[in-house]
């Protein structure tokens, strides 16, 4: 295909298979069991990876916001978001999950929590008893990498492919401590295709459904609005051109993605791109920003 030929189109992305309403309906039918939920957030994309109809599922109950892969986030940009959250009233706490002082910090803020919860249930006559917490969040954010954390050895499984936990399932973190653990959900429509693309971007959604090519190019023109200077540094580009056939010729040629006559091989080029930001090759990065 020549360069006249080549051209990059935006595609819809959507993407809410049947387990995801399954689960919804099932948190619903488990909520009176529930004391407090950890919000799972990915600190690489804080307000994109925000369940939008999260307040409809779990009503008023008492949420602490985990936002996990806080190591590989952009800080700077991210903490003004937790900023943000915390001045909405949210309790945060962003984890490195390789650190075991930010997710003993997660056991400490939940014992808080159920000290005054279990202080209400003395004074109405009840015995105090264990916390059980729900954990919900996207796909792929990190929830089973937390839990296996919470519990000091493995009894989630881990995969980095959305929709892997596919039913809700109780687990023991201590004696103090039962974990809910939920299947990542989205929801029914993704209206805003923005916040879609940065949750596609970022393996939240299965590559199976995706335009590479779409995704490869939004990665591109974000990582050149947002950081130009990783940009050059990964690829050597200075500049895009609007249809960018001229980037995807310069990582082609600087990565041996070329074909039979020396062509670029796109498909080629546009998995690299996915590759190297899902691998964390651009540093830490951000893409959400407050408006």
């Amino acid at each position: 295909m020549s360069n006249e030929e080549k051209s990059f189109s935006k595609t819809s992305i959507n993407w809410y298979p049947g387990h995801m309403a399954k689960t919804k309906r099932e948190i619903a039918e488990k909520l009176n069991l529930i004391d407090i939920v950890y919000e799972v957030i990915d600190a690489r994309m804080p307000l994109s990876s925000k369940i939008v109809d999260i307040d409809d599922l779990i009503k008023d109950k008492p949420r602490i916001m985990v936002m996990t892969k806080y190591d590989l986030c952009d800080k700077k940009e991210t903490d003004k978001i937790i900023k943000y959250y915390e001045n909405l009233g949210y309790k945060v706490i962003p984890v490195d999950l390789m650190n075991n002082i930010d997710v003993k910090k997660v056991i400490d803020v939940t014992s808080e929590v159920m000290n005054v919860i279990n202080a209400k249930r003395v004074n109405r006559g009840l015995k105090p008893r264990a916390g059980r917490v729900l954990i919900v969040g996207i796909p792929n954010v990190g929830k089973s990498t937390l839990i296996n954390r919470l519990v000091g050895k493995k009894v989630a499984g881990v995969a980095n492919t959305p929709g892997f936990t596919k039913s809700l399932s109780w687990i023991r973190i201590n004696k103090d401590l039962e974990l809910l653990d939920s299947p990542g959900i989205l929801w029914p429509k993704l209206e805003n295709q923005e916040a879609a693309h940065i949750l596609a971007s970022l393996s939240t959604i299965k590559e199976e459904i995706l335009n590479i090519d779409d995704i490869a190019c939004f990665i591109l023109r974000k990582m050149y609005e947002l950081y130009p200077e990783k940009l050059e540094e990964r690829y050597g580009i200075t500049e895009l051109d609007d249809d960018l056939v001229e980037a995807y010729d310069v990582i082609a040629k600087k990565r041996g993605a070329l074909g039979r006559g020396g062509i670029a091989d796109y498909e080629k080029v546009s998995n690299i791109i996915v590759k190297d930001l899902k691998n964390g090759y651009f540093g830490n990065i951000t893409f959400d920003r407050l408006k």
